[in-house]
């Protein structure tokens, strides 16, 4: 078992378990106290155990590491258990707790009584604990069954050590399979990709090449499918077409033969293991389809999902066309009236897009609100919300991250939240509690940086929203789209179901930035001309130039001199437009 995140030459200890400072039963990570001879020199110890207990003996390979804090430490790359050779080790070792149904006086009884052979004893003739006084037939069968899980642990971890299978890897699964670990390794390896977290297809492919799993295994050729698709989510793609799904899982799943590494590259040519079969990955698609592994559908051409993005993107769909299927019943006179008054009374002035926008939200249920930098969104905003409350509505604002959020407590004047914490995430659970049993109690939403919220939020989001709740998103999908998958406001407004409202005039103040200028002319397409950096500089934004060359291109940037707020956007003036993204 070695890992290969330590490269340093191992070394070796022997020890006994002093004491346990701290073990995870979920993932195994332990820190302990090992005595390997010296107590008043005892050794901090920290790895991954499947089980661990005071009075264990313990063969460690590992590496000395200093931690900042609590100073030198041996960090576990392997272990062996080994049994303890004293009488003192072999009670410390049965009292520890390990055994249920033994204690340290229980512990005492029976190496008083068998001394060395006690271990043996247990193994081998676990009916004679019966000559021990004080231990009954119930105990023993208690203590033969807990013996029988200690001595599985141990089969199961020298099976994957002997199988390349790390200390850290063997733990997680353990604990996921318990004894039932060496058949699912046996049987199918690629199955730890979907059943534990950190260990991916390249992981439990190389765990099955060990275990002699074939290359061409139907088992390994679903799962690289799958692993294509993961890939694509976390590049933003909630599907994969046709075209692209099979030529991907083919070179992910050709096994190129292991080069010499004296040889040249002209020698080595292209020596191939195994070339992936494309009719095989063709026929597995349609059987993963049949199966329900995999949701096939239409676009231009057939595309493939995994079934949680279909379904989530099938319901939000639903849900927001739930909202369309009407309007509030609002006065439009009256709500034109009163923002006549609140824009007279505040000396304030509309401009006309932003009008539209207040308006429509008073009784639109849902609405977008996009515009890039300079526009009057935060002002617009501003203004909905004042009319919401004045409208009598329970109002609930939130973004997908906490600076957004702050930003929008700014605005409005009421507490934002992430959308987490307003959904309530259950870090136990890793859901939400607000759905659709337990809906949020507002009746108005506003949700800023809309563009930042990826399908599994969004489908979250919308599902915890009551039915005739009012909601605003507000973004620039000019600015970076979400980090998980789907860009659902893009979507959204490309759809044209939903009344979007879009702000287009930079108003003066704001114009008077060439930040937001550059921005603006980027998003048109326009090749924006800067100020060139000097210690002279009067502009907002300046051009770098980094280099003369077209590879220097994407090191080109301008830079924004205000030492308190630093901007960055990066232009690579050799590349299209229309392919970059800004943030201002």
């Amino acid at each position: 078992m070695t890992s290969s995140s330590v490269t340093a030459p191992l070394s070796s200890l022997t020890g006994v378990i002093e004491r346990i400072t701290f073990h995870s039963e979920e993932s195994g990570y332990t820190v302990a106290r090992l005595n390997t001879g010296n107590v008043k020199q005892l050794i901090t110890v920290v790895g991954s155990f499947a089980n661990i207990q005071a009075g264990q003996t313990l063969q460690l390979q590992g590496v000395w590491a200093e931690h900042p804090s609590y100073g030198s430490q041996f960090q576990v790359v392997k272990y062996k258990e080994t049994k303890p050779a004293t009488l003192t080790g072999i009670e410390k070792y049965l009292g520890s707790g390990l055994i249920k149904g033994v204690g340290p006086v229980t512990a005492h009884r029976i190496v008083k009584h068998f001394g060395l052979e006690t271990l043996e004893i247990i193994e081998h003739q676990i009916d004679r604990l019966i000559e021990v006084p004080g231990i009954a037939k119930k105990r023993i069968a208690m203590i033969q069954k807990t013996w029988a899980e200690q001595k599985s642990i141990k089969e199961v971890m020298i099976f994957l050590s002997g199988h390349g299978v790390s200390t850290t890897y063997a733990v997680k699964i353990y604990k996921q399979y318990g004894e039932a670990a060496i058949a699912t390794v046996t049987t199918n390896p690629y199955q730890l990709a979907i059943d534990i977290f950190g260990i991916g297809f390249l992981t439990a492919d190389k765990i099955a090449r060990n275990v002699g799993v074939a290359p061409d295994s139907q088992f390994r050729y679903k799962a690289g499918i799958i692993h294509v698709l993961d890939k694509a989510s976390e590049d933003g793609h909630c599907y994969l077409p046709e075209s692209k799904i099979i030529p991907m899982s083919r070179e992910l799943l050709t096994i190129k033969e292991k080069q010499n590494e004296n040889e040249t590259s002209t020698e080595r040519g292209e020596n191939i293991e195994h070339e992936a079969d494309e009719r095989a990955i063709v026929s597995i698609l349609s059987e993963m389809v049949q199966l329900e592994e995999l949701i096939k559908d239409t676009d231009d051409e057939l595309i493939y999902y995994k079934p949680s993005f279909f379904y989530s993107e099938q319901h939000l769909a639903k849900l927001l066309l739930q909202k369309l299927e009407s309007s509030l019943g609002v006065e439009e006179d009256r709500v034109k009236s009163w923002i006549n008054r609140y824009t007279a009374s505040r000396k304030i002035e509309l401009s006309p897009q932003q009008y539209v926008a207040v308006v429509k939200a008073a009784s639109e249920k849902l609405m977008i609100l996009t515009g890039g930098p300079g526009t009057g969104k935060t002002f617009s905003v501003h203004t909905i919300v004042k009319l919401w409350k004045a409208m009598g509505r329970k109002i609930a604002c939130a973004a997908p991250t906490g600076r957004a959020a702050k930003r929008l407590s700014e605005m409005t004047g009421i507490e934002a939240k992430t959308i987490h914490r307003l959904l309530e995430f259950d870090p136990r659970e890793m859901g939400f509690k607000r759905d659709l049993d337990n809906p949020l109690e507002c009746s108005a939403i506003v949700i800023d940086e809309s563009s930042m919220m990826d399908l599994f939020l969004a489908h979250a989001l919308f599902k915890a929203i009551p039915k005739d709740c009012q909601v605003l998103l507000v973004g620039d999908i000019d600015q970076l789209p979400s980090v998980g998958a789907g860009n659902v406001l893009s979507d959204l407004i490309a759809s044209e179901k939903i009344p979007v409202v879009r702000l287009t005039q930079v108003f003066r103040q704001a114009a008077e930035s060439a930040i937001i200028r550059t921005a603006h002319q980027i998003n048109r397409g326009q090749y924006p001309q800067i100020e060139p950096i000097s210690m002279k500089a009067n502009s907002d934004c300046l051009w770098h130039s980094g280099g003369t060359e077209p590879e220097h291109g994407g090191n080109r940037r301008f830079v924004s001199p205000d030492a308190t707020r630093l901007n960055f956007l990066f232009f690579t003036p050799f590349l299209s437009l229309n392919d970059k993204k800004c943030k201002c």
